[in-house]
């Protein structure tokens, strides 16, 4: 059965409808009484891509213009001997995270447009350091994807750990939609699973078929730039960018098809249409998608009990739309939506995480880093 969703205008922090499955409304509520707001602690950033935080209450940010930040004690440090970043359109310094043990080996993951490798331009790559006195070190590329491109769309890019050690990372299909995201000998338009030293887990959906990119755990994806381990379930989730609407939410599955650009619920940016389907057999449904597109990317679900009102609820940023949309859901179906801290500054709302203290931050565009507090 086809999942059909109407949405409705969005009013800052007001809660608005969706439709589930059988087009049965979901009716708009009264917003919650609940006075958050947020604060300013990183002030002062041009697009800061992707952030985590160091054991210490420290962060890392990345620019995407190829800074690597450490901010402590209200202090920007740059740190040095970052990747060597190609800046092409949406390409650049993408996204970072720790090794779920770092405290013990001390990894940390970045995911970067790079242009390693052969033919001019450049495409995504994922690599492990070491930080010591504020420099990279021990810098070892995990993976490149191929083949370099002088196109500056959809690099993806975000990395995630499941419960077992494997890391996930996504690269987008970098702009070319007809060859990429349906086929498993090349590389983009795809999810990727890896060991932490980046060799290839010998359960990989695709380890026995000749000439496969054996790092592809599930393929046919346009521009992956959120994702995040569900903290109740341990699935991987992942939202990604349609073209004129059909932004999706999807549960990652070993060795599943999701479609793109075979299956979609949007149009070319010109408003022709490049599918007459939504669906077909062999292909998965998101399990939620977006029209209008809202430009989805970072993204975090709730488990804080700073936020008893949001347990369980996914936080999304919209870069077109510039606020960051709180997900209600229910056994897998969204079943309310409500826009948070629209236009407290000009700029994309580009990333979303909760601490390790359950604080939740975003970051803004050409203003720099929230925290979420109660007022």
């Amino acid at each position: 059965m086809k999942k059909f969703y109407i949405l409705f205008a969005i009013v800052f922090t007001t809660c608005f409808a969706c439709a589930q499955q059988n087009e049965s409304e979901v009716k708009a509520e009264d917003p919650l009484n609940i006075n958050y707001t947020t604060q300013l602690v990183v002030p002062d950033l041009n697009i800061p891509w992707g952030m985590t935080f160091l054991p210490d209450g420290s962060m890392l940010i990345t620019e995407k213009a190829g800074k690597l930040i450490h901010f402590k004690d209200g202090e920007k440090i740059n740190i040095e001997g970052p990747p060597e970043v190609y800046v092409r359109g949406q390409g650049g310094f993408m996204d970072i995270k720790l090794h779920p043990d770092y405290n013990n080996n001390g990894w940390v993951y970045m995911t970067f447009a790079s242009s390693e490798g052969e033919n001019d331009g450049g495409n995504t790559c994922l690599m492990r350091a070491k930080l010591s006195d504020n420099k990279l070190i021990n810098k070892e590329i995990l993976y490149k994807a191929e083949p370099n491109t002088k196109k500056g769309q959809h690099w993806g890019s975000r990395i995630e750990f499941d419960n077992e050690g494997y890391l996930y990372f996504s690269v987008g299909d970098r702009g070319n939609r007809d060859l990429n995201p349906q086929d498993i000998t090349r590389d983009c338009g795809k999810i990727y699973r890896l060991n932490d030293d980046g060799s290839i887990p010998q359960d990989n959906p695709f380890v026995d078929i000749d000439n496969a990119k054996t790092a592809i755990f599930s393929y046919g994806h346009r521009n992956p730039q959120g994702m995040i381990k569900n903290p109740f379930t341990g699935a991987i989730w992942v939202n990604e960018h349609g073209p004129q609407g059909g932004d999706e939410i999807n549960i990652i599955e070993k060795g599943k098809n999701y479609g793109w650009p075979v299956i979609s619920y949007g149009i070319n940016y010109n408003g022709t249409t490049f599918t007459d389907i939504t669906e077909k057999e062999g292909m998965e449904q998101p399990l939620f998608y977006w029209v209008p597109s809202i430009a989805p990317c970072g993204m975090t679900f709730v488990n804080s009990k700073n936020y008893p009102e949001w347990q369980g609820n996914l936080l999304v940023c919209s870069l077109k739309f510039k606020y960051l949309e709180r997900l209600v859901i229910e056994n897998n179906n969204v079943v309310k939506r409500e826009k948070l801290f629209e236009g407290i500054a000009p700029g994309k709302y580009r990333n979303v995480i909760q601490s390790p203290d359950g604080y939740i931050y975003f970051s803004i565009e050409g203003k720099g880093i929230y925290k979420i507090v109660k007022e």
